[in-house]
């Protein structure tokens, strides 16, 4: 970027900053679902009568239809007659493009020196014609120096709201203002720690808060929400926003958040101020360690695999179980301690939102030695609208222990099972569920006849 163009920045950067001071008593709430909502309190200075004034350091994510504004001095008035939201920044590109059919001043590594009207800025060149209505062609990469009269009209070096107002006084006022923001989001992360013998696990949460909004809330108050809100549909619109960098991390292992029940909702509030980098991702303990009793369980699913059994772990989320807490939706990562006491991730899941007093059930993977196969081994067709088909499921454990597998069958349209080796519950509509012991490097078998119709 040249010296020219560097000095219109620091101008505009200068001038941008009249009417508006830094932010002071900033407070962050964050949801699951990509929205912001920050209330902060600025300095602004207003005269009385009709003004305007700029409202900087706005996200580039905002939503400025949601923009709120009040005094904090209830005995001063103004009045908000019109808000626009500039975002058009500056950039070598967007000036060049505001110059076409304007004189320019252009010299190159040569020091030679041209100016004349701008043509065009494409294709790695700048064409211009001179006073003599003559064409020149000079190579961007030959450019060092670039001279522009003035900053064109409407662009800006940092997204801005400018508020036409009346005010029925003159000097500086404390106001709250509060708006939303795209780019920020959170969601719980959780680690799961199995003891040896499998029976117990210990688990921690994390929340982790990312934020591309475009904006740094420096000391903030910050509130998380874990629910799903209703939000309005918005309306269709042409693309503004740029991409982020993906964000680095940021472990913060201070003092953690404190929870409560929030209208239909939990909140959860951090007792300290923290500072939310923009491009950053943030994690911040949810709770103390936790250390809860599981089964590990093994399910034989022939629809969705016909080979495999999976594996789960399930806990109840219960005070007496060591828990009883709500638990926002989020990643699950389950690990196991090898005897030298390196860590081995066995699977990981995601969980929804789970109030206290509910059940957990996560699938970590699928059994190395425990084989299934399932089998049609008769068909009939009994009339034109009834069938009837005999299954076998084989289960055959190469592991050294005794195991029982959860076998759970889908079965379609008006079914009846007519005969069957084992007994079986009824989950739903569809679905059967057989409880199959199998000894330790054995096998089992079930064999059952459905009529459908």
């Amino acid at each position: 970027m040249n010296k020219r163009i560097i000095a219109l920045i620091l101008l505009l950067n200068s001038l941008g900053l009249a009417g508006a001071a830094a932010a002071e008593d900033v407070s962050v709430t964050i949801y699951n679902t990509n929205l912001g909502v920050v209330r902060e309190t600025r300095d602004l200075t207003f005269k009385q009568g009709s003004g305007r004034v700029s409202f900087i350091d706005v996200p580039t994510l905002i939503d400025p239809t949601s923009v709120g504004f009040e005094l904090t001095d209830k005995t001063k008035s103004v009045a908000i007659l019109e808000q626009n939201y500039a975002y058009d920044l500056v950039s070598p590109e967007k000036i060049y493009a505001k110059y076409i059919d304007l004189e320019i001043d252009v010299f190159n590594k040569d020091g030679q020196f041209f100016s004349g009207t701008l043509l065009s800025h494409a294709g790695g060149a700048l064409v211009l014609r001179d006073t003599s209505g003559k064409i020149q062609i000079i190579r961007m990469d030959q450019v060092v120096n670039v001279n522009f009269p003035e900053l064109p009209e409407g662009l800006i070096t940092r997204p801005t709201l400018f508020w036409l107002y009346r005010s029925d006084f003159s000097g500086t006022a404390k106001c709250h203002v509060s708006y939303q923001t795209g780019g920020m989001s959170w969601s719980a992360e959780y680690v799961g720690i199995l003891s040896e013998d499998e029976e117990d696990m210990d688990l921690t949460g994390w929340s982790s808060i990312s934020n591309s909004s475009g904006a740094t809330y420096r000391d903030a108050t910050l509130k998380l929400i874990a629910g799903d809100i209703h939000r309005a549909p918005p309306p269709r619109q042409r693309g503004r926003y740029e991409l982020f960098e993906k964000a680095a991390p940021s472990l913060d292992t201070g003092m953690g958040f404190e929870e409560k029940e929030f209208f239909e909702y939990h909140l959860y509030t951090l007792p300290r101020k923290a500072t939310i980098a923009n491009n950053e991702i943030k994690q911040i303990a949810l709770f103390e360690p936790a250390f809860t009793p599981v089964d590990k369980e093994y399910y034989f699913e022939p629809e969705k695999n016909p080979k495999k059994v999976r594996v789960s772990v399930k806990f109840a989320n219960k005070k007496e179980e060591g828990l009883g807490i709500p638990l926002p939706a989020g990643r699950v990562r389950v690990f196991k301690a090898d005897t030298d006491g390196s860590m081995v991730l066995l699977g990981e899941d995601r969980i929804d939102h789970t109030p206290k007093d509910e059940e957990v059930k996560l699938t970590v993977g699928y059994a190395f030695d425990i084989a299934a196969e399932e089998k049609l081994v008769i068909y009939d067709k009994i009339s034109a609208r009834v069938e009837e088909r005999t299954y076998e499921i084989m289960l055959r454990n190469h592991k050294n222990e005794a195991i029982t597998v959860f076998i759970e069958k889908k079965l379609y349209g008006d079914w009846q099972i007519i005969d069957t080796t084992h007994e079986y519950k009824k989950i739903d509509a569809g679905t059967i569920r057989f409880e199959l012991p199998v000894d330790a490097n054995g096998k089992a078998t079930i064999t059952f006849k459905v009529r459908t119709s």
